[in-house]
């Protein structure tokens, strides 16, 4: 097809924060150093927003093995045989177990109590041996290890405990003599003569046996608490000094069943996360299914979570269930007596937090070891729910009931999975509506749009409820993420005043057991390294300051032509068949016509799936793949029509349009019936990261041919179904790389100058103080690095270096370099 020679190109506005100056921008000339300049003026002397020190925190959600094989220390996996189909489909009840000899698995009258239903019946001269998690059980040289079992032998029987790898034994076995009779607990320790990451744990028997929860723990574990957190993990987490820890979920909260976990209720294992199961004795905490794909043990409970949140100085922030379903399930519960239930166990556990050892559930927590309270102030209600209506009507019924018996908590509500959309804008005009005190926004986004959208909360009301950003990250572990979230933080600070919390997200990833990414800390069986977000998110939170010192700044001239790019088709997790595909361009000529009566050879398969020519269509027939995207026509094509005929053959959701299509990780779809066909949504990829651009309820049938027509002219695109305007949207916000905030360090006096550059040429900036007394010398802490480049075990890319720059005035330059944070620590005399 030819390609267009000619181009609209025009110069986007500054944003009104502009300060022309004397050093106002000039565009840099080709031959010129590879230097941009700006200007910051900061103004001392008006009062910014208030900082809180809980502003920056962290969210745990047991995702990517983050609990179980991770933060809790616990080495045996499936340790009390509990693993199940329901949890995956591949597991059983011995899965990561091998058994030599007789051995078996029974849900029996047998068992240790009713809640823990699984225990393993091992034969005379028998043995099980366990895996552990990535490459077997961990061990260092000199270290202890605790090992301890529930076991019971009618006539008694003696135990052999070893552990062992393939180059022979890593500790002195430990021999234990179980007594005739019931069930009780047993104990060893080892000490490692070898440090190995392939361990194995083996338990023989010398006669017939039952076993369950067999555990082994190091005895080094963070602040040496037995059956404690794993070290390195959690002194990752210490070392952000957070101010707030939210728990548990996350989707863990709000999928699955919502009955308890008890003999009326079927013993349901696939249930939303409800605290009550997750405290008392580790051997009477009911098992769950982990939405994510795995066995959730609850050995990380509610306990462990307001301990650790305590060691580490930060506020406790729990989720708990509002019996609407969301991540793609979206049903609402409607049985009123469960409500009221799981509204109890919310007051309930604010009476564990806080509550006095007098109370019941106080009096449990001191029994758990803590008589002293947790000081909870602030609780969640749900999480990212799709249905805005019936969410809230349940949420006003537990805000009611939270605020007539515990008046001083601060009640959190939610406005859905998404940055924008109906969901969003019905769910916050029922907060506001309602007066509700603060609201959780979630969004997952490319890097653009975090640049493009360091204003998003300029223009939220002052007077509403405030922002708990309580997930968010840009689609990446590589710096170049880390830049724009950078960028989109110098706003949060800026408008503190709205946004009271905020929290990247998921926190952990076991390299081998990842179901979501990017993630802010990785680790496997023996090592742990932070993301290049971890440094990002390290650097702000350890350099809040408590109040904002306004500023404004020069911004980069942007240079944007029309939407280019070809066209495509793609499925997700459906067979469609797609047919009648034209484009013209803006005078009506055809840039590209098929109606698939003949081959398909103008269209190039990019994606997976499978696709072939069936009765005049273009099918894609398999409902497993998840982006099957095929494109046609060329990358320079602007200011065009598309028209397409699309049909659902089968599978879980619609079909996708795709224009703009630059390759494989840059181009705008309209996903039509996706989410599992609850939505419909136009996303942009760009650099395989996406952001939802407009989005609506909505599903598509299936056997229906649907006309679908997209109008791109300029910036500006228009979308058509069955004749109709669905929506529109102008794709003009400039991705600009210079942000920069300034806050106060009351403590230490120092003023605090962040500036993020996230262009691959240096800021040269002239930077005003605006009359501030200033020592010459500031302390400097950068983050630079290549856009591309990521932290890995074996490499750390991206981390922190201090310097210290003498050049400090009242006015002074500063070189920013490219692709870098910097904070100036400036001390006022």
């Amino acid at each position: 097809m030819p390609r267009s020679t000619t181009r609209t190109r025009w110069r986007l506005g500054l944003t009104a924060t502009v300060l022309l100056t004397a050093t106002a921008l000039v565009p840099v000339p080709a031959h010129a150093e590879a230097v941009t300049d700006y200007a910051i003026t900061v103004d001392p002397t008006a009062k910014g927003a208030k900082i809180d020190d809980t502003m920056y925190g962290v969210f745990f959600e047991d995702i990517n093995r983050a609990a179980d094989g991770g933060l809790y220390a616990e080495l045996v996996q499936n340790r009390s045989f509990e693993y199940s189909t329901v949890d995956n489909r591949s597991y059983t009840p011995l899965t990561s177990w091998t058994v030599d000899g007789a051995a078996q698995v029974l849900d029996d009258a047998g068992r240790l109590n009713d809640r823990n239903r699984n225990y393993l019946s091992l034969g005379a001269g028998s043995s099980v041996t366990n895996a552990g998690y990535n490459t077997g059980v961990r061990v260092e040289q000199g270290k202890k290890y605790d090992f301890s079992v529930w076991a019971r032998a009618e006539s008694g029987s003696t135990l052999t405990v070893s552990l062992q790898d393939a180059d022979g034994a890593l500790a002195t076995a430990r021999k234990v003599a179980v007594r005739g009779g019931g069930w009780a607990r047993y104990r060893a320790t080892f000490t490692a003569t070898r440090t190995s990451s392939d361990g194995r744990l083996s338990v023989a028997s010398s006669a017939s046996a039952a076993l369950d929860m067999v555990s082994l723990f190091p005895r080094d574990t963070y602040r040496s608490e037995p059956g404690g957190l794993r070290k390195d993990l959690a002194e990752k987490i210490a070392a952000l000094d957070p101010g707030f820890v939210r728990f548990p979920g996350g989707c863990l909260v709000n999928t699955g069943s919502m009955q308890d976990y008890s003999e009326a209720s079927g013993w349901q294992r696939a249930r939303s996360y409800q605290w009550k199961d997750t405290v008392g004795p580790v051997e009477e905490r009911a098992t769950n299914s982990n939405f994510w794909g795995y066995n959730q043990s609850y050995g990380l409970g509610y306990y462990e979570y307001f301990r650790f949140a305590e060691d580490i100085g930060a506020m406790p922030l729990p989720v708990v269930p509002a019996l609407v379903t969301g991540c793609g399930q979206d049903r609402a519960v409607v049985d009123d007596a469960l409500l009221k239930r799981h509204i109890q166990d919310t007051l309930d556990l604010i009476e564990f937090a806080n509550g006095p050892v007098t109370s019941t559930w106080g009096k449990k927590r001191a029994g758990m070891g803590h008589p002293e309270p947790f000081h909870l102030t602030h609780l969640e209600v749900g999480n990212e729910e799709n249905l805005p209506a019936e969410f809230f009507a349940r949420f006003e019924q537990f805000r009611a009931a939270i605020a007539a018996k515990y008046p001083d908590i601060t009640v959190i509500s939610n406005s859905g999975p998404d940055d924008a959309g109906s969901t969003f804008d019905t769910a916050w005009q029922l907060n506001r509506d309602a007066g509700v005190a603060m609201v959780d926004e979630h969004y997952y986004n490319s890097p653009q749009w975090f640049l493009q959208n360091n204003d998003r909360y300029d223009a939220y009301d002052r007077g509403g409820p405030k922002v708990f950003l309580g997930e968010y990250a840009s689609w990446g572990n590589a710096f170049k993420n880390g830049l724009a979230e950078a960028a989109f933080m110098t706003g949060l600070e800026r408008n503190a005043d709205v946004v009271k919390l905020a929290s990247y997200a998921p926190l952990f990833a076991n390299e081998d057991y990842v179901q979501w990414s990017p993630d802010m800390v990785w680790f496997n069986n023996h090592a742990s390294w932070n993301s290049a977000n971890y440094e990002v998110q390290k650097l702000f939170m350890t350099n809040v300051g408590d109040r904002v010192v306004p500023s404004t700044a020069t911004g980069t001239p942007s240079l944007q032509g029309p939407i280019t790019g070809a066209v495509g088709l793609s499925t997700w997790a459906t067979g469609a068949a797609y047919d009648d595909v034209r484009v013209t361009d803006a005078d009506g000529d055809a840039l590209l016509s098929d109606d698939f009566s003949g081959d398909a050879s103008k269209w190039t398969h990019t994606g997976g799936g499978s696709w072939s020519l069936q009765d005049g269509q273009y099918v894609q027939t398999d409902t497993a793949a998840e982006n099957t995207m095929v494109s046609a026509g060329d990358a320079g094509w602007h200011d065009y029509d598309l028209h397409v005929k699309a049909t659902k053959k089968s599978g879980k959701e619609g079909f996708l349009v795709a224009f703009g299509v630059k390759d494989t990780g840059n181009y705008y779809w309209w996903n039509l019936g996706g989410w599992n066909n609850t939505q419909s949504a136009v996303e942009q990829a760009v650099d395989g990261g996406k952001s939802t651009l407009v989005s609506k309820a909505g599903s598509v049938e299936t056997g229906r041919a649907y006309d679908i027509d997209v109008k791109v002219r300029g910036r500006q695109v228009t979308l058509y179904l069955d004749g109709q305007e669905w929506g529109s949207f102008t794709d003009d916000k400039p991705a600009e790389p210079f942000r920069q905030v300034a806050t106060l360090d009351k403590k230490t006096g120092d003023l605090i100058v962040k500036v993020v550059n996230a262009q691959s040429t240096d800021a040269r900036t002239a930077i005003d103080l605006g009359g501030a007394k200033v020592a010459s010398k500031a302390k400097v802490t950068t983050l630079a690095a290549a856009p591309d480049a990521v932290n890995t075990e074996a490499a750390t890319a991206v981390a922190p270096v201090t310097s210290t720059f003498t050049g400090v005035a009242g006015e002074f330059t500063y070189t920013f370099p490219a692709n870098s944070i910097t904070f100036l620590r400036i001390r006022q005399r």
